[in-house]
């Protein structure tokens, strides 16, 4: 049996600790934008993985229950 979401549903999320909501189809460069952080100044852990690979974070979507862990680089000296 498959559940449809709602168009107005949401997808529980928690990133860097703390509950979040997304839209269905939000895939983790959608996430970002949103976040306004530049994906080539970040690290992300999806579910206990690094995506190495910037270049797939538009490919990849988010679904209920992901875990994310966004580090952002900050200069100084």
């Amino acid at each position: 049996m498959t559940t449809q979401l709602s168009p107005d549903a949401t997808i529980p999320l928690t990133v860097n600790g703390d509950a979040r909501a997304v839209a269905p189809g939000t895939t983790v460069a959608a996430l970002l934008a949103s976040l306004d952080l530049d994906a080539r100044l970040v690290v992300v852990e999806h579910n206990r993985v690094i995506l190495r690979d910037r270049e797939l974070l538009p490919a990849i979507t988010l679904a209920p229950g992901d875990v994310l862990e966004i580090v952002h680089f900050v200069g100084g000296g």
